[in-house]
């Protein structure tokens, strides 16, 4: 399976009454065991608790001085906790008007002065980034749009030499993959039906020299099995 090319489109979410049934839990920092309410949207899928708290493990207790931007905010959930943690901005980017308005309201409820937020399209906001500028970048676009390898594309951009990214899909992307695009596979983990990752920038040249190697062969995409060498 192949992510569509950049010109794909995120795929539309329903438009749903704003139902406040549901919660996430910040896992740590200032903010830590804060509940932040989630609108009960079709299609709205929060990183689970399980992930969140392994994933900070692996990025650090503290994020002190960190540019990041969450593309696909959906519960706004990743950037509340690197914000809590002590980022030194975050952007949060989400399309659906009523997920937009319940950001602002945890925003006022936590007093997020860190963060921002705007209604528009994630992959526009990655590719308008400034070269280098932000040091943490989360990708968890719906599973129902193969927005992976664009957003990847415009990330590595984007992304500062010494950044991370955490990408969450379907499947797993395996290193050849990762490689053809500029990046490294740092961390993995599967939960249920998510494969979280967390991902480095390759360098330059190993970037050219990986493509060079993969030319020729079958074209980028994730594997379905579990990643060589990944670290659970």
């Amino acid at each position: 399976m192949r992510p569509k090319s950049s010109a794909a489109k995120p795929a539309s979410k329903p438009r749903v009454a704003a139902k406040l049934g549901n919660q996430v839990r910040i896992i740590g920092g200032m903010w830590k065991r804060t509940k932040l309410k989630v609108v009960d949207a079709a299609g709205l899928r929060p990183t689970p608790d399980r992930v969140r708290e392994t994933l900070f493990n692996w990025l650090g207790q503290d994020l002190q001085g960190l540019r990041c931007l969450d593309a696909f905010a959906g519960t706004g959930a990743l950037g509340f906790e690197a914000a809590s943690r002590g980022a030194a901005h975050v952007t949060l980017v989400e399309q659906e008007s009523q997920l937009v308005e319940q950001l602002k309201r945890t925003q006022t409820q936590l007093d997020a002065q860190a963060v921002s937020i705007q209604r528009g399209d994630g992959l526009a906001a990655l590719r308008h980034a400034a070269a280098g500028s932000l040091q943490l970048i989360f990708l968890d676009p719906p599973f129902a749009s193969n927005l992976w390898e664009s957003a990847l594309t415009a990330a590595r951009k984007a992304i500062a030499p010494n950044g991370q990214v955490y990408l969450e899909a379907p499947v797993a992307w395996g290193a050849d993959a990762l490689a053809a695009l500029g990046w490294s596979l740092h961390r993995h983990l599967k939960a249920g039906a998510v494969h979280a990752h967390v991902l480095r920038p390759l360098a330059a040249q190993s970037h050219a020299t990986a493509a060079m190697a993969i030319a020729g062969h079958a074209p980028a995409s994730p594997s379905l099995a579990q990643p060589a060498g990944a670290q659970p």
